[in-house]
């Protein structure tokens, strides 16, 4: 809404023109007045330092990878530390010579060459709110609450961007925010994220919304129900009230105000800025190459929006569906750290920071656009019993590239532990001291707060050793890793769930990576008809690509001899892939498979129990035969029809909430679904009198879970 700051001068009908304002209709982008007064004229920026990097950049965009990003797994692993504190995954080189990633990014490392990383980065504060209103904004939380934002708070580093350095181009969107807010746990917002001291009208610009979605539009660029002509009359009423103002009413300020009114004017009425929110222009295959989901696409559209002129562009990393109130959200990987990582997070960002990184290079953007990725923090040294590594301020890394970034290089250093700086130890403030420098900001700046006292913007310096308009090194190497290793990320919940994939069953006391079906015991050649798990071809054979499995015994064709005992199980399972706590719904297609109908009924089904299973893994390393069942559903079958086998759907849905209002939800080392044929009765299930044929089994296929994510502690969308 606007908002005059001058007195409300009454017309002759008796209305403020503050009142005709509002029921102007002209709000619709939610600007207010202070939000126009951004003349670039009046900000003179001072003599520009002799360093060619001042003002390399036109446009910024930051990502912030919300939750904090372990630095061991990304851009400083530590391969000869113990596996406690290096973990699982192997590091990789980089096509710099010397430098090395780890090899969840595989894609970055072949794009070396254009980044700078840091490796000293500290807040030595373990805090999300507090350590993150740090990088936000520039300076150390002093306050009541930094859960809670407060108009106390320092102004957000993108507040200060949109006084001093708008838009030229869309003066009204100079800072934009998307897909949201930084929100904790229960829908906490914290500190540093809006104008603070300076005033709500510089907060930066929200667009709430997934750009994913095929019906995806920016509401406040809506016309809605107003027709153009409408509009139009509105906008000539606007300016028949404005002419009864005399020109000695008119200060500075309105002259500024009427500026910018017509610039927000122009946003409704030429679709300036709805065109470069419709992402639905891209083509179909530089919409993929950025990945489809929520984080790609709002990439892309980071890279649309500096296309079109807006200065700063802020991504939050989104939050999933179920992820509130658990104890791995976002990149907060209390648990399970290296499971989130491989299947969601590193899939993610791997591909889409490439995507983005590699667009601005081909279209002539990368010099002129700088580009930031980071964290509020990093995690600990050592991985915690859960398999995560917890909040940690005290050194973690993040990456730059871009406009007047040299890259192809890493400054400071952590130690052998990455637990602590050993040289060049940095802050957030010298972070915002860059990206002030890069926009052509002197980071000697004030800004005047809500009772015009002069603000520092920052305490922090330029990070001058980043700085340069060529790579650090021309020194080129070959690239390690393995792209493949990493695919495309996959929200799927299992893997090759119809078992059609070229890939085997694994064994379930072997290693839990990579994700997919593990058996036991598995099928065995040289002893076809044990008590085993087998995947079998279709009709159709090999060609076709069509596979089942089955459980059972006499797989082979006949199990003459064979010996049970109580207890004997066979189990076909796999590990979900990021759980969170919701609503799951696991469903498996089986039949039953006998030397004959009346078989079937004698045998497996006197001595035999199948059930299908949600279960937590009780010891690490995580394997299917150690094992907590957390809920289960009895199959029974009818025999085998004597016309073939047909299949039956089977489901089993069970809801995972938080014991408690309050706390976080956790599958503990994770959770895994499962199809288990065990050996019920009390006797032993004894074939060796009697030559056969003895065959009977379960056959599966098209294993499918579905998930539904919690939306509060007490809440289940469906």
């Amino acid at each position: 809404m606007f908002a005059l700051h001058d007195r409300p001068s009454r017309l002759c009908d008796g209305l403020s023109r503050r009142e005709l304002l509002r029921v102007g209709g002209l709000s619709l982008l939610g600007l207010s007045l202070p939000q126009m007064l951004q003349a670039r004229d009046d900000v003179p920026l001072g003599v520009l330092p002799t360093d060619k990097t001042f003002g390399r950049a036109k446009s910024v965009i930051f990502l912030y990878l919300c939750g904090g990003p372990p630095q061991h797994e990304t851009f400083d692993p530590k391969p000869d530390a113990p596996v406690e504190i290096r973990g699982p995954f192997k590091p990789i080189s980089t096509n710099i010579p010397g430098i090395h990633f780890c090899e969840l990014l595989p894609r970055t490392a072949r794009i070396a060459d254009k980044l700078a990383v840091v490796r000293s980065m500290a807040t030595d504060d373990n805090t999300h709110s507090s350590s993150g209103y740090w990088v936000l904004t520039g300076y150390k939380y002093v306050g009541p609450n930094p859960r809670t934002i407060q108009p106390s708070d320092r102004p957000n580093f993108g507040s200060v961007v949109k006084k001093l350095r708008p838009s030229e181009v869309l003066p009204p969107l100079s800072t934009v925010w998307i897909p949201d807010m930084v929100r904790q746990n229960e829908n906490v917002t914290p500190a540093g994220q809006t104008g603070g001291t300076m005033g709500r009208q510089w907060d930066p610009d929200l667009f709430m919304g997934d750009p994913n979605l095929p019906n995806y539009e920016v509401e406040g660029l809506r016309l809605g129900e107003l027709p153009p002509m409408q509009l139009q009359k509105r906008i000539a009423l606007l300016d028949q009230v404005n002419r009864h103002f005399d020109e000695h009413q008119r200060g500075k300020k309105i002259r500024v105000y009427n500026k910018f009114q017509q610039q927000a004017i122009e946003l409704l009425t030429t679709d300036k800025a709805r065109r470069a929110f419709d992402i639905g222009q891209e083509p179909k295959k530089i919409r993929e190459r950025y990945g489809r989901h929520q984080w790609g696409q709002c990439l892309l559209l980071a890279r649309r929006l500096v296309e079109a002129g807006v200065r700063l562009v802020h991504v939050n990393w989104p939050r999933a569906p179920g992820d509130n109130a658990v104890d791995n959200p976002l990149w907060d990987t209390h648990a399970q750290n290296a499971d989130r990582l491989e299947d969601s997070l590193c899939p993610r960002f791997d591909v889409g920071f490439t995507a983005l990184i590699e667009d601005l290079d081909q279209r002539g953007l990368l010099d002129e656009t700088l580009v930031v990725a980071i964290g509020e923090f990093g995690r600990t040294p050592k991985i915690n019993a859960k398999g995560g590594r917890d909040h940690w301020g005290r050194v973690f890394s993040f990456v730059m590239a871009g406009a007047g970034i040299a890259g192809g290089q890493v400054f400071g250093a952590s130690d052998k532990t990455g637990g602590q700086p050993i040289r060049d130890r940095i802050t957030p403030a010298d972070l915002t001291a860059t990206i002030f420098h890069q926009l052509g900001v002197q980071h000697e700046r004030t800004v005047a707060d809500r009772e015009n006292r002069a603000q520092p913007i920052t305490t922090g310096q330029p990070i001058r050793a980043l700085l340069g308009l060529q790579p650090a090194t021309r020194g080129r190497a070959i690239p390690g890793g393995s792209i493949a290793r990493v695919p495309p990320f996959d929200e799927s919940p299992l893997l090759n769930t119809n078992f059609e994939l070229a890939v085997d069953l694994r064994p379930a006391d072997g290693p839990s990576r990579p994700k997919g079906w593990r058996a036991a015991p598995l099928f065995d050649a040289k002893r076809p008809n044990d008590f085993c798990v087998k995947l079998v071809d279709d009709a159709g054979g090999a060609a076709a690509k069509k596979r089942h499995a089955e459980i059972g015994y006499g797989l082979g064709g006949n199990a003459a001899g064979l010996k049970i005992a109580q207890g004997t199980t066979a189990i076909l399972a796999q590990e979900v892939r990021s759980p969170f706590a919701g609503k799951y719904v696991l469903t498996a297609q089986v039949r039953a498979e006998a030397s004959s109908a009346a078989y079937w009924e004698k045998t497996f089904v006197k001595h035999f129990s199948a059930r299908l299973v949600f279960y937590e893994y009780s010891a690490a390393p995580k394997t299917p035969l150690r094992r907590k069942q957390l809920a289960s559903l009895a199959i029974e079958l009818p025999p085998p029809a004597a016309k073939g086998p047909t299949w039956k759907k089977i489901e089993l849905t069970k809801t995972f909430l938080n014991p408690k209002a309050g706390s976080n939800f956790s599958f503990g080392l994770g959770l895994g679904v499962a199809i288990v044929v065990e050996k019920t009765s009390d006797d032993v299930f004894d074939l060796s009198a009697n030559t056969g044929p003895h065959r009977a089994l379960l056959a599966i296929d098209n294993v499918q879970l579905t998930f539904v994510g919690k939306q509060r502690d007490d809440q289940v969308k469906v």
